[in-house]
């Protein structure tokens, strides 16, 4: 969305993909990795944790440090070529909103919330790097908010995993907070993160492979993913989260065909 005026070569627009591609992805990995320094002892009364790294002694904590320190170094060393405005916005993402994640999860019922604020957070960032002289603060943030949705929809489903171990371990999260509830509470959730993605496009003048593709493409996904949801089913929950992947590259691809259209 951000390129769509700016007419970039099929070359230029890989190699910014790839790079965005490759910022994000060390990103997660450093996320991931704190979390699991953070969240050994839970992870120990959870049976499907319980064989982590850090849980099993297969890794030591120092070498986990260690890990986490080299992950961030080199995606500061990145950053650090990017516009200062990008660079504090990209920093802000990483402390505290990733930084703090891990912790959420013993103050509030709503860690999902803020791991959806801290795992869409490289979208601003992103605008600021790939068009920072055409920065459209209404569709930014809306996207924002409805990809932050879109992650308390399948963390959640994620989270239903463990549900029963998580009571007893004291872990706080949505699919707890939810109860009964899940499915009806995710769909409010999901239909927000579809009508921000119709807004977007609204916003951005988009065209109707977007609108066909991105939009209507999500919400049978998500339509999928929610009426055939089984919470009880660890599995299936498991099956449902994975697949949430393959939901980001229907959204990509509309995007993508709007833009070689247009």
């Amino acid at each position: 969305m951000a390129l769509r005026d700016n007419h970039p070569e099929p070359l230029q627009l890989a190699y910014i993909m790839a790079a965005f591609f490759a910022g994000s992805t060390l990103l997660h990995c450093a996320a991931c990795t704190i979390n699991d320094i953070c969240d050994r002892d839970f992870d120990a009364q959870v049976e499907r944790c319980k064989n982590r790294p850090l849980v099993s002694g297969a890794v030591s904590m120092f070498g986990a440090w260690v890990f986490l320190f080299l992950q961030v170094a080199v995606f500061f060393w990145a950053l650090s070529y990017v516009p200062m405005n990008a660079f504090l916005c990209g920093s802000f993402g990483v402390f505290p909103l990733h930084a703090f994640y891990p912790l959420m999860k013993r103050v509030t019922n709503w860690p999902q919330a803020w791991l959806g604020l801290a795992m869409n957070w490289g979208l601003p960032t992103a605008w600021l790097i790939a068009a920072p002289n055409d920065y459209q603060y209404p569709p930014v943030w809306a996207l924002t908010f409805g990809t932050l949705c879109w992650t308390i929809v399948y963390d959640t489903i994620y989270a239903c995993q463990d549900r029963k171990d998580d009571v007893k371990a004291g872990v706080n999260s949505t699919a707890v907070l939810f109860g009964d509830y899940v499915k009806p509470i995710l769909s409010m959730f999901a239909a927000m993160f579809v009508a921000t993605l119709a807004y977007a496009g609204y916003a951005t003048g988009q065209g109707w492979v977007y609108y066909t593709v991105s939009v209507g493409g999500c919400a049978a996904h998500l339509l999928w993913q929610l009426v055939t949801l089984d919470t009880e089913d660890p599995q299936d929950c498991w099956n449902k989260f994975d697949a949430n992947g393959y939901l980001g590259y229907v959204v990509l691809a509309g995007q993508l065909g709007g833009w070689y259209i247009h």
